[in-house]
């Protein structure tokens, strides 16, 4: 029996899966889907030996990225022993750009001690989510496991929630740390949000995670909330944790607009 995955390669392409399918369209991706794939093209063009970290990752979803052959691509634009950028994005067959993407690495400190966050209860305390399920394979319901131990998918408001992958980000592979990190970090909208799903959509066209140090063990915790400004924006964003402690945060923009009927 061939190991479902949420990205096959083939013959250099990625395809992506129907366990990358999101929420708001039954063709595209959930965000965390190709940020986990960026993550993992970006560790793949660093060097393991440098000293750098990965601090920040920045992705523009600028457009649904379907599922199907996608081709990904990375570069170093800016070189350098205590600051890199690297750019990367990933595109359609027909040359179509869906997602911009950024990542900064920056030299390590010696490490110092200071004041530690609370750690959230942990996921055998967490209560299984409620996010519906259909006839579809989803990203949300099929390719992550996620238990709430404060909120939930449908209960609005603040919300804190355990997530692990239940297959492998690309076939053959075993998920690193910071493409766990990624796959998890786009869901702060998705659990806190302030409102209705049946009324409205909250889609991030972006996303920013910060990274303290890389996580710990098959699980990342999201303490998220969400703002609506009346008349303006939306902005949702969440404390990450590992049953260790803090490892970062993550930021989204959000488009929000009535629900078509």
């Amino acid at each position: 029996m061939t190991e479902r995955s949420v990205f096959t390669i083939n013959d250099g392409q990625v395809v992506a899966t129907d366990l990358a399918r999101g929420p708001w369209d039954p063709g595209a991706q959930h965000g965390g889907a190709p940020a986990a794939l960026l993550a993992r093209a970006f560790e793949h063009a660093a060097s393991t030996d440098d000293g750098l970290s990965f601090a920040r990752f920045t992705f523009e979803l600028l457009r649904p990225v379907p599922l199907g052959p996608l081709d990904v691509r990375v570069e170093l634009v800016r070189p350098g022993r205590r600051v890199q950028l690297l750019d990367g994005s990933i595109t359609t067959p027909d040359g179509a750009e869906v997602v911009r993407a950024r990542a900064l690495r920056v030299r390590t400190a010696e490490p110092q001690s200071g004041p530690q966050d609370p750690v959230p209860p942990g996921p055998e305390h967490g209560r299984p989510n409620d996010f519906r399920r259909d006839e579809l394979e989803r990203f949300p319901t099929d390719a992550m496991e996620i238990v709430f131990v404060k909120g939930q998918f449908y209960e609005m408001g603040p919300a804190t929630a355990w997530f692990r992958l239940r297959v492998p980000l690309v076939a053959g592979e075993s998920p690193s740390p910071l493409q766990r990190l990624a796959a998890a970090a786009d869901f702060p909208n998705g659990i806190s949000s302030e409102l209705s799903w049946g009324e409205y959509v909250f889609i991030n066209p972006d996303l920013t995670i910060y990274v303290l140090r890389e996580p710990i063990g098959d699980w990342v915790c999201l303490d998220a909330r969400m703002m609506v400004a009346a008349g303006g924006l939306g902005l949702s964003e969440a404390v990450l944790y590992d049953e260790s402690g803090r490892v970062g945060r993550s930021l989204q923009s959000l488009y929000v607009g009535p629900r078509a009927t």
